[in-house]
């Protein structure tokens, strides 16, 4: 007895509804039509209009698979680094410039706890990735070009506002490339300087302006006109090739035991003035891609 098979050209009905909608990745071609994935997930009963659902597909074993629902631990962190970049918007324009830059650094460490969670929970997912995307363009896109303008750009003017503008804009440009270019760049590296880390050298120089605000006030022109070079430079190192260390794996390599000692010592140094000091980190860090950069090109 012989089986009927659908006419040509036309799905299997049972394939198409199982619930799973899946697609063997090692049956499909590399020029699989992704629209056509797409209509079929829409197409899918759970988007009866009634509820409030995610469904997205994800690649599990080989296999496209579409799941139902978000993972709750990494999205809860990315929510909390959201609200504190939203709450130093919100600081900033009340002059509360201190409080403001707090919230990012708070969000910096967020940032970083949500990515490490859900690799330890193995809870990674699509919507996670695009919502920590999210979450970043405003926390370290929006809030800190708001801070330097708030606290030293307003008086320029629109000169003042297009150098703020150039931070942010940067930053939209850094997160989506970085989006594009998962699994293709070495991970080791990143390239340009990363996000949360330009918005740490803004914040961190607001903060050391205001703690230093007895020698700053009597050069308040030219602080002004540091910012507006400053936050332009710190854009601008995001959308750069410059490779930067991302120490993703550091943490699973053994080092000499002088490092530890060396480590608290820079603790020690930061400790006497946390704000000078993790602003000079900072410059260390983004003037280390530079140098390793030139120094590649004088070799190469």
């Amino acid at each position: 007895m012989t089986t009927e098979q659908p006419p040509k050209g036309q799905p299997n009905s049972e394939h198409l509804n199982d619930g799973l909608l899946q697609d063997s990745a090692a049956a499909q071609p590399p020029f699989v039509d992704e629209h056509d994935f797409n209509i079929r997930l829409a197409d899918n009963e759970s988007y009866d209009g009634l509820t409030f659902e995610v469904i997205e597909a994800e690649v599990a074993e080989g296999q496209r698979v579409v799941s139902r629902g978000v993972y709750l631990a990494p999205n809860l962190i990315t929510t909390l680094s959201l609200l504190s970049g939203f709450y130093s918007i919100l600081a900033s324009t009340q002059g509360e410039f201190y409080k403001a830059s707090l919230a990012i650094f708070l969000s910096a460490i967020l940032d970083g706890a949500d990515g490490r969670v859900a690799r330890m929970l193995n809870a990674q997912s699509p919507f996670g990735e695009q919502y920590d995307s999210l979450a970043d363009m405003l926390a370290f896109g929006v809030a800190p070009a708001i801070l330097v303008y708030s606290f030293a750009l307003q008086p320029l003017g629109r000169i003042g506002l297009g150098c703020a503008f150039v931070f942010t804009a940067c930053a939209a440009f850094r997160l989506a490339r970085f989006n594009v270019q998962v699994g293709i760049v070495d991970k080791k590296y990143f390239v340009g300087l990363a996000s949360p880390l330009a918005a740490i050298l803004v914040t961190a120089a607001v903060m050391v302006a205001v703690d230093h605000n007895e020698w700053v006030g009597q050069y308040d022109t030219a602080v002004i006109f540091l910012f507006a070079a400053w936050v332009v430079i710190c854009g601008l190192l995001m959308v750069s090739n410059v490779k930067y260390y991302s120490f993703k794996e550091f943490d699973k390599k053994k080092v000499p035991f002088v490092v530890l000692i060396i480590g608290v010592l820079v603790m020690s140094i930061v400790l006497y003035d946390i704000p000078v000091g993790i602003l000079a980190i900072g410059i260390i860090y983004a003037l280390s891609g530079i140098v390793t950069t030139i120094k590649a090109k004088a070799n190469f």
